[in-house]
């Protein structure tokens, strides 16, 4: 991790920031004294989200009501916070939606989900990566990915297809960024089962074997600083072992040329449930 990326003085923007795993990022980045830059479309938790941050130790908060699937708002954005703090150590692009989809759906939820969750992503890189590259400064871009891009279960074609997208622009920006020799680092946030508004679905009560925002952060640091690109986080539910074998798993339809998602495949359902128990 950039660690000289973070402290006083420096500035963040998180989009996706007035609610769960951003707004967890921020607490973590206002207790460090961080001037912050929000980005949401759910204006009415500005006000109080930015008492909060300023609470927690922030800076400065500054919040951005901005479509990250607009590239043109997403310019305005970044003038308008470089105008504002003349600078940005901290980009961690995590907005994302996820309305539901099926293959045929043309109701217009792939377009707002890849503009959301894939779009948004590029947008927000193109806009302030450059910037933070050409400073010389060391800086840090977080990308929330989902390992739903990883194995792709079915279910939500849509959001599956954003974020294995999300993931394959994320290696590529570490990529160039490391054969540039720049200052900037990328990772890729790999959330498990986080309780936030995106998957609350009418529920009040946070499910046995979710975790909270706050925990996903914390796991989230803690990789940071052990310098990992691949964040892949557990929960209460999936251990690590068994996100590593679901992905090999995964891989592995494409080695053996077995029926794609055979995993969830009759014909090979008792090869993955032993395979699952290491036999």
């Amino acid at each position: 991790m950039n660690l000289d990326a973070t402290g006083a003085g420096k500035v963040a923007v998180i989009t996706g920031g007035a609610n769960g795993i951003g707004l967890a990022v921020a607490q973590r980045l206002a207790a460090e004294g961080m001037s912050l830059v929000l980005a949401d479309l759910r204006e009415d938790l500005f006000a109080d989200v930015s008492a909060t941050l300023k609470e927690a130790g922030a800076a400065e908060v500054m919040t951005s009501a901005t479509d990250v699937s607009d590239r043109a708002a997403v310019a305005a954005m970044r003038d308008a916070v470089m105008d504002r703090f003349g600078r940005v150590d901290v980009l961690m692009s995590n907005a994302g939606i996820q309305p539901g989809s099926d293959i045929f759906d043309n109701s217009g939820n792939w377009d707002r989900v890849l503009g959301v969750n894939l779009l948004g992503i590029v947008h927000c890189c193109q806009a302030f990566v450059p910037d933070m590259v050409n400073s010389g400064r060391p800086g840090l871009v977080i990308n929330t990915g989902s390992k739903q891009g990883i194995t792709t279960p079915p279910g939500d074609p849509a959001y599956n297809v954003s974020k294995a997208g999300v993931k394959a622009f994320t290696e590529a920006l570490a990529h160039d960024l490391r054969e540039a020799g720049a200052a900037v680092t990328a990772h890729l946030m790999i959330p498990g089962f986080v309780f936030t508004d995106l998957n609350r679905r009418g529920r009040t009560e946070m499910p046995d074997g979710a975790w909270t925002p706050e925990q996903a952060a914390d796991f989230m640091f803690r990789r940071l600083e052990e310098g990992d690109f691949y964040i892949l986080c557990p929960d209460g539910d999936v251990t690590r072992e068994m996100d590593e074998k679901r992905m090999t798993w995964a891989m592995g339809d494409i080695v053996e040329n077995r029926p794609p998602l055979s995993r969830w495949h009759k014909d090979c359902a008792a090869r993955f449930d032993a395979f699952m128990r290491g036999e």
